[in-house]
């Protein structure tokens, strides 16, 4: 918060030894101590998930939905018992169910972005957009894009949608700081603003994600990005 950073997500609604700490917190944010940072949770985009979320903390403001979208999490996560127009229809369900609850800002997340198939991941980005979405977060699940390919990808799915951009890289071939500003420059450069997942230190799951500092330091200082990009 007084970094002035945008938004964090504190955790899980649905997880319920987190259930003190997430209405804790937003009792600071009642009380003005929080004042800059919105505190955002995540759910799988699945509609009862939604709603136990809401019904554990009922003071949650903004949301973070997530749906896999790649072939091959269709294939392992959901042994192949989904298609990808029922992993929409959930999303898109679960995004209504999220505004019913007062939902102010609700991001959708592809997990495995990165090996999704372009066409359809623009299918799913308009789905969300038409049902009330506000950003679309690009998740690198496996840490297989690289700086390029992340810039080509968003710029494309920016530019065809018009939504909001978050950026999602972990580090696996440690390129999440590189991918994580190319591909917010690619979002600003379609028209629609950009968000970077970062955590601090870069610590996080697996490999760990786009470090806090690293990005900052490259969005103000690198030749590139000084200057030309707020």
């Amino acid at each position: 918060n007084d970094m002035g950073i945008t938004q964090s997500e504190f955790g899980f609604p649905t997880t319920r030894h987190e259930k003190n700490f997430l209405n804790g917190n937003l009792e600071l944010v009642d009380r003005g101590v929080i004042n800059k940072t919105k505190l955002s949770g995540w759910a799988r985009a699945i509609p009862g998930d939604v709603a136990e979320s809401f019904l554990n903390v009922p003071r949650l403001q903004y949301i973070n939905l997530s749906q896999s979208t790649s072939k091959q999490m269709l294939q392992g996560k959901y042994q192949g018992r989904k298609t990808g127009d029922d992993l929409i229809e959930l999303m898109v369900e679960a995004v209504e169910t999220a505004q019913t609850y007062g939902a102010k800002i609700i991001g959708v997340n592809a997990e495995d972005a990165s090996r999704s198939d372009m066409e359809f991941l623009l299918k799913f980005i308009h789905a969300a957009k038409k049902a009330g979405a506000s950003r679309f977060r690009y998740c690198d699940t496996l840490g297989y894009d690289d700086p390029h390919t992340a810039y080509e990808r968003i710029y494309t799915l920016a530019k065809e949608t018009g939504m909001d951009i978050e950026t999602h890289f972990h580090n696996d071939l440690g390129m999440a700081v590189g991918c994580s500003v190319l591909g917010a420059k690619a979002a600003i450069d379609a028209g629609v603003d950009a968000y970077i997942n970062t955590a601090v230190n870069g610590m996080g799951e697996r490999a760990g994600y786009a470090d806090l500092i690293s990005c900052l330091l490259a969005i103000l200082k690198s030749s590139g990005m000084k200057g030309n990009y707020q």
